[in-house]
């Protein structure tokens, strides 16, 4: 059931994704790097990355959480060729976390996620954004805690433009990680919203086998022109 008197507006992951591809085919000459949040956010990146015949790469955010309480995020690692520490400062002040626990707990997440990522992408090195246009894409946004991480791990990496884009997420919300970011391509926005999934026919868990799948076919994309990007100007 959902919460609107309407269709929903997207059959499922790949239909977001194709859809969502229409709005971004205009950038595929400036050969930008695709980056999916996993699980759910890759059927949708996958089809951006094909249209595009660009480059797809996962982006893995771990939060980190307050000493004894692992639920209260002080801040996240978020994946890369050159990974991230995130912090909120003002949290971090108030809780006086010692650099020591945070660099364990950096350690900790980063040995986290080189095993999910060996796990999706095998032996495959993350790609490098630096002075690249980067597409982070997910299937749809909530509260934004998450996305924010990975913009600004992204951001941390110097990429020449960078860029949102999701099928669905609250107004305010796709309003205020625009401050993260160079550009939101956001192609519903609804208030009051509930979860993501409501905007979806078939909103089925991704499968970590249809991730390796989808990524395994996406290899070729954006072969011809990774040794001649250049950034956007």
């Amino acid at each position: 059931m959902t919460m609107f008197n309407r269709d929903y507006p997207f059959e499922d992951r790949r239909d977001a994704g194709r859809k969502l591809a229409r709005q971004l085919l205009h950038l595929a000459p400036q050969h930008p790097v695709i980056l999916a949040l996993p699980r759910g956010g890759v059927p949708v990146a996958f089809e951006v990355a094909k249209a595009l015949d660009a480059p797809l790469d996962l982006l893995f955010v771990r939060k980190i959480g307050a000493p004894g309480y692992a639920e209260f995020g002080i801040g996240a690692v978020v994946d890369g060729a050159s990974p991230q520490l995130v912090l909120n400062e003002d949290i971090v002040r108030q809780l006086g976390p010692s650099p020591d626990y945070i660099r364990a707990e950096m350690r900790r997440q980063l040995a986290e996620i080189d095993r999910r990522r060996k796990a999706y992408c095998g032996d495959h090195a993350p790609i490098s954004i630096n002075g690249r246009m980067v597409i982070v894409v997910d299937d749809g946004i909530a509260t934004g805690g998450t996305m924010r991480a990975a913009l600004r791990g992204a951001n941390k990496n110097e990429p020449s433009w960078l860029i949102l884009a999701v099928p669905v997420a609250p107004p305010e919300v796709a309003r205020d990680l625009g401050h993260e970011c160079d550009q939101v391509i956001c192609l519903e926005t609804y208030k009051p919203f509930g979860a993501v999934g409501e905007f979806y026919h078939d909103f089925t868990q991704t499968s970590d086998a249809e991730v390796v799948s989808l990524l395994n076919e996406a290899r070729g994309f954006g072969l011809r022109v990774a040794d001649s990007a250049r950034p956007m100007k």
